[in-house]
């Protein structure tokens, strides 16, 4: 096997065993690899060893490697960064979902722009579950307003669930606690407004172990694929 396919497998064996200490099963995690940075070759590997999508940070970036006949295009591609509302017809070219969705104005321009195009996208919700000033997502206190606006005028696209990116520098108490709680924001907003969000973003690289301890369906993973980015 490559290094690649060698380090999504450790990853998948590290899953397991963060689920199985919590009773959990390791297999209903799917793995984003985050290509950020990297090149098309090391996007092929990882395609084809059964992520469930690939992740771009940027638009520009994953524009420069779009080739809708490529086999790493066959795949599911996830926009996992910020996304300006300037540039939110761009994405619908390429990504099936984007999992930044922050605010009633982004996702009336994604809706728009899917009803041009005649077609649908998932989307996920980011919460800034930290309440970082260095980190975009709504508030969880704004997250039902947001959620019911797009389930009421957001035809064409899809809440499939939520997505969060947790502050730097919290030790274990403080990030399992950070998902712990996006966990309970998830269910307490499925109760409220009767619909169900079954995929829960959360765990990178340095913290996929904790958060698929607290419930994690998806990690966004980089570095521990791919290696250290090199800029």
């Amino acid at each position: 096997m490559s290094t690649i396919a060698d380090n999504i497998a450790s990853v998948r064996v590290r899953i397991a065993k963060a689920a199985d200490r919590c009773g959990l099963e390791g297999d209903r995690v799917g793995i984003v690899a985050v290509t950020k940075t990297r090149s098309i070759d090391e996007m092929e590997e990882a395609a084809r060893c059964d992520v469930i999508a690939l992740g771009e940070n940027r638009i520009q970036e994953a524009l420069s490697k779009w080739d809708p006949l490529a086999s790493r295009s066959r795949i599911p591609w996830h926009l996992v960064g910020h996304l300006q509302k300037n540039k939110a017809k761009k994405a619908i070219e390429i990504f099936s979902c984007v999992q930044s969705v922050d605010s009633p104005e982004l996702a009336s321009i994604l809706d728009r722009a899917c009803a041009a195009a005649d077609r649908r996208m998932d989307i996920l919700l980011e919460v800034n579950i930290g309440e970082d000033p260095d980190k975009f997502g709504v508030s969880r206190d704004a997250l039902e307003i947001l959620a019911e606006g797009i389930l009421q005028g957001c035809e064409n696209l899809d809440l499939r669930g939520l997505m969060t990116v947790l502050p730097l520098g919290l030790d274990e108490r403080e990030t399992r606690m950070l998902f712990a709680s996006m966990r309970e924001l998830r269910d307490e907003t499925e109760s409220r407004l009767g619909l169900s969000l079954p995929v829960l973003s959360m765990g990178m690289s340095g913290d996929f172990e904790y958060a698929v301890m607290e419930g994690s369906t998806m990690v966004r993973i980089g570095s521990a694929i791919f290696g250290e980015r090199i800029y």
